[in-house]
């Protein structure tokens, strides 16, 4: 999305003085804040159309900024935070955060991974109605029916549902957590085993070689993403 608009949340200077202008020589119209109070100000005055977010700002924790923002608006987050821990990632996308971006990073990264999110945003304006198209694969919603490379392919209902919800978030990392909820309920948050039969299953059903995943990728230890191809 040329011209978009983003919000860089960081309350350490030298990274905000290297992100905003590597922003805008690629397009981006950048505002910056260095507070959590700051972002969400900003994010009413401003309406951007993605925002990259410290998790270490000095007045709140990063996790409840991306929780206020994600009751007010769906617009993409990408969480750019020093801290690599597990418990950190899956506390931050649970909250709602689309992608997770670990410092130290490289530039390169995280203008693909911004660019990814942005196509998502476009992608979300796709109904039910509309098959999804990811590569070789076409996931009609509507009629429960899915091809791969012209080929109809036999899903069980659970399969498809666990494809669909995949597909239609294209990219973002989706917790363990978030999956279970969206296709078993709540009580099944607890009951991984479930998730990773399912994902065993739907693998070998739909990827060419289901020992290097094309569609279905492993985040460690946090979830799964469906490539964005």
């Amino acid at each position: 999305m040329q011209g978009a608009r983003i919000l860089v949340v960081d309350d350490e200077p030298n990274i905000l003085n290297a992100l905003a202008p590597l922003l805008r020589s690629h397009g981006y119209d950048v505002t910056t804040a260095a507070h959590g109070r700051a972002a969400l100000d900003a994010l009413a005055a401003e309406h951007p159309d993605l925002m990259v977010l410290d998790l270490g700002l000095p007045d709140m924790d990063g996790v409840n900024v991306c929780l206020a923002a994600r009751a007010r608006s769906s617009l993409p987050i990408v969480v750019l935070s020093a801290r690599g821990r597990e418990a950190d990632k899956v506390r931050a996308l649970d909250a709602g955060a689309d992608d997770y971006v670990t410092k130290p990073f490289g530039s390169d990264e995280l203008l693909a991974r911004i660019r990814a999110a942005l196509r998502r945003t476009d992608a979300a304006a796709e109904t039910p109605a509309t098959p999804i198209v990811r590569g070789g694969l076409v996931i009609d919603r509507a009629r429960f029916r899915v091809e791969r490379d012209g080929s109809e392919l036999r899903l069980t209902p659970k399969e498809f549902e666990l494809l669909a919800l995949l597909a239609a978030h294209t990219g973002r990392v989706m917790t363990h957590r978030a999956i279970l909820t969206a296709i078993w309920g709540p009580n099944a948050a607890g009951h991984p085993e479930h998730l990773r039969v399912l994902v065993g299953a739907l693998r070998r059903k739909i990827e060419p070689d289901p020992s290097s995943p094309r569609y279905i990728l492993t985040e460690p230890w946090v979830g799964y993403r469906f490539a964005d191809l």
